[in-house]
């Protein structure tokens, strides 16, 4: 082997450990952090160890990406529509129903129920926006956008999309563990962690077809999972502040939700004409959620 190829392989066998070592120490932190609150906050540590599920969910989708290099665009869309399926109903009978049925619980009539809950759900949606508007991200397909997306890294760029998309449903499972349910939160988290495996190959793929090394790809995606543990936190966190909280987070989670819904995933899932497989995975998805909601919340 020439010194050219030796001086070649090195960089990527660095970038590997680098990178190797960076998903442990995360994971380490998460852990330990976990402990901390297991004793101070028992609602934010069962959040948090429902944030690492989900994380740990989208690390094992990577997975198959060391294996193998292609994934069919077909699959591919349908696995975003299964995404927003899953998402869609854990909007609606995890986040919304819930939110209103607490409100109705400190003193809301029907009308005042819905109408805290719906702006709860716009002002979800509108911090989204906002986000969308100032953060520079790349799309997988759609490319670059956020202001002076130009002078950062590509790298970085898809790391600020993965967080967009990844942010609402952290904090859709810390509020839902926030609203003194177990099994409510543990079916929302559960129902999120089943699209997160799927989720997490399209991630890893998509970075592949970008450009980057098989090693890097699987990595960053399983590091972008981790953006979900420390929103669950966040999400539990502030709404256990205050019981009056509640439904504000919930409508709050679910709009977060619905606007990665209908801005990212489902327009990704239709852009190569497979709108019928995406569609199929949709429905999919949403009934297994509403499934799960029902048999465990």
């Amino acid at each position: 082997m020439n010194t050219f190829s030796r001086h070649r392989i090195r960089p990527a066998a660095t970038s590997v450990s680098i990178w190797t070592l960076a998903v442990l120490v995360s994971c380490l932190a998460l852990y330990q952090l976990w402990v901390c609150l297991d004793v101070r906050a028992p609602h934010v540590a069962d959040a948090l160890l429902g944030g690492m599920m989900a994380a740990a969910a989208t690390a094992l989708g990577t997975l198959p990406v060391l294996f193998a290099q292609t994934l069919p665009q077909k699959v591919q869309d349908s696995l975003y529509g299964f995404g927003a399926g899953v998402m869609l109903a854990a909007s609606a009978f995890s986040l919304v129903a819930p939110g209103i049925a607490a409100a109705g619980e400190l003193g809301y009539g029907p009308w005042g129920a819905g109408i805290l809950v719906g702006a709860a759900i716009l002002l979800g949606a509108a911090v989204l926006l906002l986000m969308d508007r100032c953060l520079p991200h790349e799309h997988f397909i759609k490319g670059r956008e956020g202001i002076e997306a130009h002078r950062l890294r590509r790298t970085w760029l898809f790391v600020f999309a993965i967080t967009l998309h990844n942010l609402p449903e952290g904090l859709a499972i810390g509020v839902g563990y926030a609203g003194n349910d177990p099994l409510r939160g543990t079916a929302l988290a559960t129902g999120i962690a089943i699209q997160d495996i799927p989720e997490g190959l399209v991630v890893a793929v998509a970075l592949m077809a970008a450009g980057y090394k098989r090693a890097f790809a699987v990595a960053l995606g399983m590091l972008s999972g981790l953006v979900e543990p420390l929103g669950a936190v966040l999400g539990a966190a502030v709404v256990g502040w205050s019981a009056a909280l509640l439904p504000w987070g919930l409508g709050f989670a679910a709009g977060a939700m619905l606007f990665v819904i209908s801005h990212e995933i489902i327009p990704e899932s239709h852009r190569k004409g497979h709108e019928v497989h995406a569609t199929g995975g949709l429905m999919l998805g949403f009934v297994l959620m509403m499934l799960l909601d029902t048999a465990l919340g």
